[in-house]
């Protein structure tokens, strides 16, 4: 038993669309959005780190790259689907702990389960890292469905997804980098030229308001 299923299986991420089942102008895999969702907490860091608060990074990357590492057992299901009971949740978190579970257990190296089960367990919790996770996925969440609503994609999904998105990052508003992004990135985002611009700045300006 060695590393090979692992290494071999960061492919099988490439092959995984995001948001299946809708028409898309851009397609996304669960392999990029992990890079992108790296990135964006990297960002994200730095802004805590300027705001006074100590991160770790180690532990926000293995969080960020890891994060849906598990979408190679089940599959991205879609986000209303995904969301649409706590119980329906639940149950798919049991199935993605469990087949991970086992997945260490026969194909990680004993030398490097107890690393790949921190690795590849929930990362979204209440630790700073955790938190930027949460933050971090739902802003590459965000772009990707304002990409499609920019593109004038006429899937109404895409403006749910837009909707969710916003609405969870809102709920860490407490966070410098949350409020850095709504200050500063949010707007330069919407100030871009699309023909529903206004429809979206209008939404925006909603969940804000609502999040007073």
């Amino acid at each position: 038993m060695g590393m090979n299923q692992f290494l071999q299986s960061l492919s099988d991420l490439e092959t995984i669309d995001r948001a299946p089942g809708y028409f898309k102008f851009e397609q996304h895999s669960v392999a990029a959005h992990s890079f992108k969702v790296a990135e964006v907490a990297q960002f994200l860091g730095d802004v805590e780190e300027q705001a006074g608060h100590q991160v770790k990074w180690r532990l926000l990357y293995e969080k960020a790259l890891n994060h849906d590492y598990t979408e190679r057992f089940i599959g991205d299901i879609k986000t209303p689907v995904k969301y649409a009971t706590p119980e329906l949740r639940t149950m798919l978190a049991d199935v993605e702990t469990s087949l991970t579970a086992n997945f260490i257990q026969n194909e990680i190296p004993k030398q490097f389960q107890a690393a790949y089960t921190r690795r590849l367990g929930e990362g979204k919790d209440d630790t700073l890292e955790g938190q930027i996770l949460s933050v971090a996925d739902k802003v590459d969440l965000l772009y990707e469905s304002f990409g499609e609503i920019q593109k004038g994609n006429p899937e109404p999904v895409f403006t749910e997804i837009y909707r969710e998105s916003l609405s969870t990052i809102l709920k860490f508003k407490q966070m410098p980098c949350v409020r850095y992004f709504l200050s500063d990135v949010l707007p330069e985002m919407l100030a871009a030229d699309f023909s529903d611009r206004q429809k979206l700045a209008q939404l925006t300006d909603h969940l804000l308001e609502d999040n007073d």
